[in-house]
């Protein structure tokens, strides 16, 4: 109780400052002020703003449609078909590699309660590469004692990257030659299963005939700061959201590693195996190379590509055990979006050309938009900087307070997710925009390069070479001026 108390207690302190620091930008604007040329950049800023703000509602809208009242009549539904929705098989694929052993425990314990909870026959299949991890599998296994519907298997492979262990898990399910009916759960290494997830899930590949995969709801747990805890918790909130608004088109963006169920046919086929196996791109000016990370982007383009839907269930949620890469946030910050950003625009890059006739229009416009709003989240800032300097600093401090209060305004629709929503989520969700917008920016024109941050692999190449020189230069000159057209283009408008 007392810890509950000292929660609620340092949230209102937090939402208190914050309102204050409101209010303080707000008393030190002068009743009246005049910048001349400040309808101009009003007009400019405003329109480019309301676009902005119109492409989030929209997201808001769809999600909350969604959310309470198209799924919950596909879940009617999916209850009405009662066990003639049961899969005919289960498999629990988990994939681990240098994750430590309380989280690999927690997340072993999760996926063997789950496989004995569901009641239908499953096989639990555990890639690894370490004979720690294995040893650790099959304790649980004695331990825990399923029913002899529930079969082991262990897949040992070498440490040579997560799409490895994906594909030899694959594979290792192919053998046993799966039917129409079963479906395959994807689990991470550092997700905890929530009771009852296989059960929600499952029937929705009965409902659905053409749905090929669908995702679930996350939350998490963070081994680090208090930041980075809330930062890791705006994030699932946000994804939420996104998640139920891309569901309403059966056209969920990515097939999140972390806990992803797929139809065995489909992860069966060979054409799957080799997307997520040996996916690549061919770049008009970094040559033609491999990905290191993203396999998640490379399921979803995958299932695009061969014709299937993807869907979402926010009622079946995991729990991610987080473990940051770095103890500075800044630091972290950086190399997770890095890796993030990166998986995005590489997917983007080919995923835009199916067309909206495949994707749909309102998909294929979001995923255009992706490459757009890196620029458009930073205009806003970059031209009150621009209008200060010209005119007065009296724009940028109304520019901040407009910033505090449609920030705050975005944090209370996030209320609507089921998430917790803390007191820096507003500077937070700032944060994001502007510094995930220059992260992307860099990435952009850096596609080839890519890292892991748990497994601190890393796309290796010969920077003698003359083709690695030209790639980093080249990627040097695009950045500065792309970034250089960027800022006369709004000191220009300004």
């Amino acid at each position: 109780m007392s810890y509950i108390s000292d929660n609620i207690m340092s949230r209102t302190g937090g939402w208190l400052l914050f309102l204050a620091a409101l209010g303080a930008l707000a008393v030190s604007l002068p009743t009246t002020y005049t910048v001349r040329g400040g309808v101009h950049f009003l007009l400019v800023v405003g329109v480019i703003g309301i676009w902005r703000y119109s492409v989030g509602l929209t997201h808001f809208v769809r999600a909350m449609y969604f959310l309470k009242w198209a799924y919950p009549r596909f879940r009617r539904e999916a209850e009405r078909l009662g066990e003639s929705a049961a899969p005919s098989h289960v498999y629990l694929m988990v994939t681990s590699f240098r994750i430590d052993a309380g989280t690999t425990a927690m997340v072993y314990d999760s996926i063997i309660r789950e496989a004995m909870e569901c009641g239908w026959p499953t096989t639990v299949v555990a890639s690894v590469v370490e004979l720690s991890d294995e040893m650790l599998m099959r304790a649980m296994w004695r331990k825990l004692d399923p029913p002899g519907h529930i079969k082991l298997k262990i897949v040992r492979i070498p440490g040579t990257g997560k799409r490895d262990g994906l594909a030899f898990g694959f594979r290792a399910i192919s053998r046993d030659l799966p039917d129409e009916n079963a479906v395959v759960a994807v689990v991470d290494g550092d997700t905890v299963l929530e009771p009852g997830v296989v059960r929600k899930t499952a029937p929705y590949f009965r409902l659905m005939p053409n749905i090929g995969a669908l995702t679930t709801n996350e939350f998490c747990e963070v081994r680090g700061s208090y930041l980075m805890s809330e930062w890791h918790k705006l994030r699932f909130a946000q994804r939420h959201m996104n998640m139920c608004s891309m569901g309403l088109s059966y056209r969920v963006l990515t097939l999140t590693g972390r806990m992803s169920v797929f139809r065995a046919s489909v992860v069966t086929r060979p054409e799957f195996i080799s997307d997520v196996e040996y996916d690549s791109l061919k770049h008009w000016r970094l040559g033609e190379f491999r990905f290191l990370t993203g396999d998640d982007k490379s399921s979803w383009y995958s299932m695009m590509r061969l014709g299937y839907d993807t869907f979402y269930v926010p009622d079946a949620a995991i729990r991610t055990v987080e473990h940051p890469p770095d103890p500075s946030f800044i630091r972290s910050a950086r190399q997770l979006m890095f890796r993030w950003y990166g998986n995005s625009l590489r997917q983007n890059s080919r995923a835009t050309k199916l067309g909206p006739r495949r994707l749909g229009w309102f998909t294929w416009y979001v995923l255009f938009d992706q490459r757009i709003s890196m620029w458009t989240s930073i205009l806003g800032l970059t031209a009150a900087i621009v209008a200060a300097i010209k005119y007065t600093g009296i724009v940028l401090v109304a520019y901040l307070l407009w910033i505090g209060l449609t920030r705050l305004l975005l944090t209370m629709l996030l209320i609507a997710t089921g998430h917790s929503v803390g007191p820096t989520y507003p500077c937070i969700l700032y944060f994001n925009q502007i510094f995930g917008s220059l992260v992307k920016i860099y990435v952009f024109f850096r596609l080839d390069r890519q890292s892991w941050t748990r497994q601190k692999t890393r796309f290796s190449a010969d920077n003698a070479s003359f083709q690695q020189r030209m790639n980093r230069w080249s990627s040097r000159i695009m950045t500065l001026s792309a970034g250089s057209i960027f800022l006369a283009l709004v000191m220009k408008l300004v």
